[in-house]
């Protein structure tokens, strides 16, 4: 009996929890469902991650309502991952001013944000409800390389690229006043990574990089907010153990002259035991294990994935 394509039957609607990390940081968090982060400034609001669709957005504008009346001026993005991006729109009537990403990012959605966009939607049709909904694709309207720093008042508001991981744009916001960091997904919890557009050879790094920022509490891109040092440092330990060992399972079995079937199937030995049991795990492993065979193979920019692409690797390595 062959499976569902990804996630095309997960039809179970997720708890959101609101939680207040410091004086001006929120996380919108649903169980391994993608996450949003919410930065409460003296005269505006900065969303972290737009949701998948605008219907999605009005949920996050209702619970920051529930807690303030400034207009949401900002929307920044993490990555170019359809999911995060194409709920941008629903912010407009929010006082929206401007979507801001990395160079790195607006490069990936001008090369691929199509293909990703029917891509992800054919993936996992529950993440994007109400999909009628999205405009088309996100630009972002005030891009930086590197970093750059906003000031919303007094509050200090640092938005950087620390190395590549997840993607080659991967950004994250900081508050230095109160060492709260919002990561995207170069850092989930309870849930697998996605990596079929990582580089996985860098993402260690980037994670070291991160640790040594210091961060107190830290909204994932997936998993619950890590409330304190010791939770983030768990959140690191764990992002870094399961992107190490898929990696390494693919450096063995492209070192062996195995195909990508068998890749697969050696990789599953290294990474079941510990990682089986959380979410999205059997959606993510068959283009985590393939954009790991590829970059141990030496291709050292992801391929793009199109809807089509999807299901030839899915059907590949499932019969």
């Amino acid at each position: 009996m062959n499976k569902v394509f990804a996630s095309q039957a997960d039809l179970e609607e997720k708890k959101v929890s609101f939680e207040q990390l410091s004086e001006n940081a929120w996380a919108y968090t649903a169980e391994g469902d993608p996450n949003t982060g919410i930065v409460i400034g003296d005269d505006a609001v900065m969303i972290i991650d737009a949701t998948a669709t605008p219907v999605m957005a009005q949920d996050v504008i209702r619970h920051v309502r529930s807690v303030t009346d400034k207009p949401i001026r900002y929307v920044t993005l993490t990555h170019y991952h359809a999911v995060r991006v194409l709920g941008a729109s629903g912010y407009q009537s929010e006082g929206l001013q401007q979507v801001i990403a990395s160079e790195d990012t607006r490069d990936l959605i001008v090369e691929r944000g199509q293909q990703d966009m029917d891509s992800e939607i054919g993936r996992f049709p529950r993440l994007f409800n109400a999909v009628e909904s999205v405009p088309g694709l996100t630009w972002p309207t005030l891009t930086f390389k590197g970093e750059m720093t906003l000031w919303l008042g007094q509050l200090e508001v640092k938005i950087l690229q620390r190395g590549r991981g997840h993607t080659k744009g991967d950004t994250v916001v900081w508050l230095p006043q109160q060492k709260v960091l919002f990561s995207g997904d170069l850092v989930e919890y309870d849930a697998a990574c996605y990596t079929g557009d990582a580089y996985l050879a860098d993402w260690p790094q980037t994670l070291d990089n991160l640790s040594a920022m210091g961060a107190q509490k830290l909204v994932p891109g997936r998993g619950p907010a890590l409330k304190s040092p010791e939770e983030v440092k768990k959140g690191l330990a764990y992002t870094r153990a399961f992107v190490s060992a898929l990696y390494r399972g693919a450096q063995e079995a492209v070192a062996a002259g195995m195909d990508l079937k068998a890749a697969m199937a050696h990789t599953r030995k290294l990474m079941d035991p510990d990682f089986a049991q959380v979410f999205i795990y059997e959606h993510c492993l068959p283009f985590d294990v393939t954009r790991a065979y590829d970059e141990a193979s030496g291709i050292r920019d992801p391929r793009i994935w199109t809807a089509q692409r999807d299901q030839e690797m899915w059907h590949a390595l499932q019969h």
